[in-house]
């Protein structure tokens, strides 16, 4: 609290320097509003976080965006680096799924029809589940996995394909 009266105090200062700047620049010499210009812009962002608006626009942004279905995500399977590195090697312009070109699957590799070819007892061994999961269960324990295996995190490139593919086949039924 202390520090936000103190932030608060600087903002004021920064803010009557500012209102001199305009001043002496109006009356004296229009060079001087050029000094004004970042001088109210660091009194207005001190205001803007010591009175606390900054971090409840944080928060409210946070919350936004945590609700949205797939948040952080676009349509072509996300913003992130590796979606766009992913998307780039691909060479089809983001398009994923098995209706896309190519006929690349979900996961960026060859679409499969039908059965990934893992049973579903060895997938469910294999994400950690048991027969009664549900969608989203199947879900939070393959993301689990998935941190775990991929390759880029040192883990083993076998067991992440292997992941996936008990994740497809799990999705599937």
């Amino acid at each position: 609290m202390d520090r936000d009266v103190l932030i608060l105090g600087i903002a004021a200062v920064l803010g009557g320097l500012t209102a001199t700047l305009v001043t002496v620049g109006v009356t004296q010499s229009p060079f001087v509003l050029v000094a004004a210009l970042p001088t109210g812009a660091a009194a207005y962002f001190m205001w803007y976080q010591a009175s606390g608006r900054m971090r409840a626009d944080l928060r409210e942004r946070a919350a936004r965006s945590r609700a949205r279905p797939g948040a952080g995500e676009s349509a072509r399977g996300g913003d992130s680096r590796f979606a766009r590195e992913a998307r780039a090697r691909m060479g089809d312009g983001g398009r994923v799924g098995p209706g896309g070109p190519r006929g690349r699957g979900p996961t960026g590799g060859a679409a499969m029809s039908g059965n990934s070819g893992m049973p579903a007892g060895d997938a469910r061994r294999t994400l950690g589940v048991d027969a009664g999961a549900t969608e989203s269960e199947v879900k939070a324990a393959y993301r689990e996995r998935v941190k775990e295996t991929h390759p880029d995190s040192g883990g083993d490139e076998e067991e992440f394909k292997r992941v996936n593919r008990a994740y497809e086949t799990l999705s599937e039924d």
